[in-house]
């Protein structure tokens, strides 16, 4: 935006960033393209879990920080409190902090002249070589990819040959321009400025996000970039219809043009057929996928249940698994299983103090290490209390159900939750296979921590007892780890009244017909084959359900 201030005019380029914690890389990317960053809390509900984490990663990037108290419209706002939050939090001098309501408009004003003052100008060389720092792309089906780029140094114009310094590609600039807040075509970008540029790049595996971009023949220092993201969460995506699989991996691969962080992989399974297994970076990350395969694409989906990326120690190699299919059977000695590790996170809290148990409960159930707590600051007026910031460690497959969920429940909504990877750790796991007449259903394998494996397979048998259509046979539905068997439940057989034609007539007479029948229900038991339809699968897998 173009923002008059102090008689001149100053272009301003603004970058929104979400903040959940699924998204902390979405957020790394934009700092990396700023000189400076707001940092916006609530004035009725204080400090964040994510504000904190974010504000360590712009301190880091040397970014100047504006803090901002916004809401102050709202009768339960409390800005002197949240001022003092802010000061014991971040160090932050309360006369530095900005008071605005975006929705009365007061004090907005305020924000865009301390953008002015407060945060230095980009310091680049129009003279020097070209300096192009990309920090992100997005697919135009007309033009190919669309690059957005900070730019350092130099200047750059329609019809310059660029190249990258990660792929060594060269390309030829068709078009430049700034998002203002739509694309605007421009004659050129200079340094300091933030737009997008098209240039013949047709493949979207080719714009790398952290690269550097220079003018051909005139090569220059590339800029440190990013770590790439890491898959935290994977899970099965099949098609309802098996006939839509070509449909949906083209669904698939189209969506992730615009979202880098996606991994794919290819996977069958023998109840769900051809399906895809995608990485994500959490669990909302992954609904939001999710919904927009369905809203943009109209796919019509079964997703399994997530899982996170194990690392198998053998003696001679290490593995990691994302499949609970493909999870070895860790108590068969023949296996040479030296250790499993599972990905664990630093999670860190922040909650008032009245809830403070609930949340301990909360952790500990979850298998939470190292529960430490310490206090954001005291409660000052008698209805609001002291806001408390928990910190552990936990594993991360423990939070990729219902954790979130659960956290907002107990704590009446107002928790708040942040975590960040915390490596791997050593832990005793197994994989739970279900059996629906003595054979494996392997698109509901499981990996189970030893201590929870009676309760997870107690209740998920209870979900397959009452989603399996019944059979004209008993139907044994078994929970097994190893070639152990730790729970059952047993789907009694449709059975037709083989007696009702008969009227007088001995006793034996019916017993012959009931015994004959039974016999036919064993036969057809050792021969039958469990009829699991899809809409069983759509049941047992929405991780909701109890």
């Amino acid at each position: 935006m173009i923002h008059m201030a102090h008689g001149k005019q100053h272009l301003l380029n603004l970058i929104d960033t979400p903040g959940h914690v699924d998204f902390a890389w979405e957020v790394s990317r934009s700092l990396a393209a700023c000189q400076g960053a707001l940092l916006l809390v609530d004035a009725s509900q204080g400090v964040q879990a994510q504000s904190i984490s974010v504000f360590h990663i712009a301190k880091e990037r040397g970014l100047k920080i504006i803090p901002v108290l916004t809401k102050i419209d709202l009768p339960a706002s409390q800005p002197e409190r949240m001022a003092a939050q802010l000061q014991s939090t971040f160090g932050i001098v309360p006369s530095e902090i900005l008071h605005i309501s975006a929705k009365t408009g007061q004090g907005v004003e305020a924000v865009l002249r301390a953008i002015v003052d407060r945060i230095p100008p980009p310091s680049g060389n129009i003279n020097s070589p070209l300096k192009a720092f990309m920090f992100d792309s997005l697919y135009d089906r007309y033009r190919g990819v669309i690059s957005l780029v900070s730019i350092q140094d130099g200047i750059i114009q329609k019809g310059d040959k660029i190249a990258s310094c990660h792929t060594r590609k060269k390309y030829e600039i068709t078009e430049v321009g700034v998002m203002h807040p739509e694309e605007v075509p421009t004659s050129s970008l200079q340094p300091g400025q933030v737009g997008y540029i098209a240039c013949n790049m047709k493949e979207s595996s080719e714009a790398h996000i952290g690269d550097t971009l220079h003018r051909v023949g005139a090569l220059v220092d590339p800029m440190p970039g990013f770590q790439p993201s890491k898959a935290m969460v994977y899970a099965g995506v099949f098609p309802v219809d098996s006939n839509d699989f070509i449909k949906l991996e083209e669904s698939i691969k189209r969506l992730t043009l615009t979202d880098r962080s996606v991994t794919i992989q290819r996977e069958s399974s023998t109840a769900l057929g051809q399906g895809c297994r995608l990485g994500f970076l959490g669990t909302l990350h992954m609904d939001v996928f999710r919904q927009r395969l369905e809203d943009e694409y109209d796919a019509n989906i079964i997703i399994t249940a997530p899982t996170v990326p194990y690392k198998i120690i053998y003696k001679d190699k290490t593995v990691m698994i994302s499949n609970p299919t493909e999870f070895p059977d860790t108590s068969d000695t023949s296996c040479k299983v030296k250790q499993v590790q599972e990905p664990v996170v630093n999670a860190s809290i922040i909650v008032p103090e009245e809830y403070m148990g609930e949340m301990m409960n909360l952790c500990f159930a979850h298998r939470a290490e190292n529960l430490d707590h310490r206090y954001l600051d005291s409660g000052s007026t008698s209805e609001a209390s002291a806001r408390a910031i928990l910190t552990c460690t936990l594993p991360l497959s423990e939070i990729v159900t219902d954790f979130f969920d659960q956290l907002k429940s107990r704590s009446s909504g107002y928790a708040s939750f942040d975590y960040e990877d915390g490596g791997y750790k050593t832990s005793d796991l197994a994989k739970m296979v279900f059996l629906l007449n003595g054979k494996p259903v392997d698109a509901l394998a499981l990996i189970v921590h030893r201590s929870a494996q009676h309760e997870v397979g107690r209740k998920w048998v209870k979900k397959l007892h009452k989603v399996i259509p019944r059979q004209l046979f008993e139907v044994p539905i078994q929970a097994a780890v190893g070639k152990k068997i730790i729970a059952r439940e047993t789907l009694s057989a449709m059975r037709a009244d083989v007696t009702a034609g008969l009227y007088g007539g001995h006793y034996e007479r019916k017993m012959k017909h009931l015994e004959n029948q039974k016999e036919s229900k064993r036969k057809m038991k050792r021969i039958g084959s469990v009829d699991l339809p899809q809409d069983a699968f759509f049941d047992i897998l929405s991780t909701k359900s109890n």
